[in-house]
């Protein structure tokens, strides 16, 4: 069943998370993720100053938890600490 990365960010330090937004799009075709939302014009119509919004697909909620797991996207995570305030899910979708 196919599962998604939502993801709301609110960046403190553009220069710095600039370097985790280059390399993480690839990090996540990697794992067999596709993303289908990514920063973009968006309307806020509940909660939070977030201004970045992230969706991405993958064919299971594992294979989104193996791809936030694994050691590549852990190394790209480590621009965002300090950097940004995240809230992240992963969520299974409906077939």
């Amino acid at each position: 069943m196919s599962a998604y990365w939502v993801s709301r960010v609110h960046v403190t330090d553009h220069e710095t998370y600039g370097k985790y937004v280059a390399v993480a799009g690839e990090i996540i075709k990697q794992y067999g993720g596709v993303i289908l939302a990514r920063g973009g014009r968006q309307v806020i119509l509940e909660g939070g100053d977030f201004e970045r919004s992230i969706v991405a697909r993958f064919e299971s909620v594992e294979a989104a938890v193996a791809c936030y797991n694994s050691p590549e996207y852990t190394a790209a995570r480590q621009h965002t600490i300090g950097t940004s305030v995240r809230h992240m899910v992963a969520v299974e979708g409906i077939d």
